[in-house]
C-alpha cells in the first residue's frame, strides 16, 4: 500500500519571513528615528552657548541704538523714530551714525532679530501710591465693579507703601497670613508686575485676561475690555511719555477723557494720524499740550508725564540653522554714555 506524504503548507514559511522583514523594518525605523532625534538635541544642545551669545550680541546692539539716539537733535522720544520703528527713521537715521541700521543682523553661522519697546509708555506702578485716582481710572477703563475698585486701590498702596496699617478696604499681612498658604505683604516697591496676583481682590482676569487655575471649569468669568498688564510696568522713570503712550493710557490722566486722548494722538501722529510714520509731531514739552488740555489738569499732567523714555525693553530673536530661541532684557538709559543692562534672560 503506498502512502502519500501529507502536503506541506506552502505559505507559512512565507508569512514568517514576512514577519520577521516587518519586525527589523520597525527596530530600524524605531531607532533611526531616535537617532535622529539625538542627533538634533545634541546639535540643538552645541548651539546653546552660540544662541545666548547671538542674544547678548542683540541687546549691545541695542544699546549702542539707544545711544546714538540721544546724540540726534531731537529732545524727545517717539514712535517714528529709529529705535521704535526697527528701522532708520527720521534725519538722524538717513544722516547720521543710525542710518546703518538693519533689522536682521548676521553674526558668524547665525543671525537675530530685535524689538525696542520703551517702558514709560506706561506708569510705573510703584510711582502711583499717592496717586489713587489714577490707579482707580484703569480698573474703570478695564470695568472692575465700582463697588470692588476702592478695596482694590487701598490694597495695591498697602502692598507697596512700608506702613504697616492696613487702608480702609486695603491689607496687610494679617489678612495674607489667614490664607491658604500664608506670606506677608510686600511692603516696598513691586519687582515683577505678577505680583499683582498676591494682592487682595485682583484676579488673573484683572491681570492679564487669564483664567484661574483653580477656577470651576462651568464658571462664568468676568470679561474685561483691558487689563492691569495693559496699564502698568514695575519699573520705568515714573514718568508716563505723551509721545508713545496709548490713547487708553491717556485717560488715566486725571481730567483726560476718551475725547482729549484722542486729541493727542491726533495732533502727535501728523497729517495722515497715524504713529510711528514720517510725518509724526511728536510733543517737544508736555505743556504743548494746551490745544487739546484744560488748562485746569495742565499742572497735575505736567507732574505725571515726560516726552523722554529712560527705561526700555529689549526683544531680541536668535537663530542657528532653523533654531531659534528668545532672549529678553531690560535697559536702563542715562545718557550715551551711561546705558546699563539692568536684567537679561532667556523667554
Amino acid at each position: 500500500m503506498k502512502i502519500s506524504p501529507r502536503p506541506r503548507p506552502r505559505g507559512i514559511a512565507l508569512i514568517i519571513v514576512m514577519v520577521a522583514v516587518f519586525m527589523l523594518a520597525a527596530l530600524v525605523g524605531a531607532f533611526t528615528y531616535s537617532m535622529k532625534v539625538e542627533t538634533k538635541l545634541a546639535r540643538n544642545d552645541s548651539y546653546d552657548t552660540e544662541l545666548e551669545w547671538l542674544g547678548r550680541s542683540g541687546v549691545e546692539y541695542c544699546r549702542w541704538i539707544l545711544a546714538q539716539q540721544l546724540t540726534c537733535p531731537t529732545p524727545y522720544d517717539a514712535l517714528n523714530q529709529t529705535w521704535a520703528v526697527g528701522q532708520p527713521a527720521g534725519d538722524c537715521g538717513t544722516n547720521g551714525p543710525l542710518a546703518s541700521v538693519i533689522s536682521e543682523v548676521h553674526l558668524g553661522q547665525g543671525s537675530f532679530t530685535w524689538k525696542i519697546t520703551d517702558c514709560e509708555r506706561k506708569f510705573n506702578i510703584n510711582s502711583l501710591v499717592n496717586s489713587p485716582e489714577v490707579l482707580n481710572q484703569a480698573l474703570i477703563i478695564m470695568g472692575v465693579d465700582a463697588g470692588e475698585s476702592p478695596q482694590i486701590v487701598a490694597s495695591i498702596q498697602d502692598w507697596i507703601d512700608p506702613a504697616k496699617d492696613p487702608r480702609i478696604g486695603g491689607a496687610e499681612s494679617d489678612y495674607y497670613q489667614s490664607l491658604n498658604p500664608p506670606y506677608n505683604a510686600k511692603n516696598g516697591p513691586i519687582d515683577d508686575l505678577s505680583e499683582l496676583l498676591l494682592i487682595k481682590g485682583i484676579t488673573p482676569e484683572m491681570y492679564d485676561g487669564s483664567t484661574a487655575s483653580n477656577a470651576p471649569a462651568d464658571a462664568k468669568q468676568p470679561a474685561y475690555s483691558m487689563h492691569l498688564k495693559d496699564f502698568f510696568t514695575p519699573i520705568s522713570s515714573g514718568k508716563l511719555n505723551i509721545n508713545t503712550a496709548s490713547a487708553t493710557t491717556l485717560q488715566l490722566i486725571p481730567g483726560v477723557d476718551a475725547t482729549v486722548a484722542q486729541c493727542i494722538i491726533q495732533q502727535r501722529a501728523g497729517p495722515d494720524g497715524i504713529d510711528g510714520t514720517d510725518d509724526d509731531v511728536p510733543f517737544h514739552n508736555p505743556g504743548e499740550l494746551v490745544n487739546c488740555v484744560p488748562a485746569a489738569i495742565m499742572p497735575r499732567l505736567q507732574q505725571l508725564c515726560d516726552v523722554r523714555s529712560h527705561t526700555f525693553e529689549v526683544e531680541i530673536t536668535a537663530q542657528i540653522n532653523g533654531y531659534q530661541r528668545k532672549y529678553m532684557a531690560i535697559i536702563g538709559r542715562n545718557s550715551p554714555q551711561d546705558i546699563k543692562v539692568l536684567t537679561f534672560h532667556a523667554e
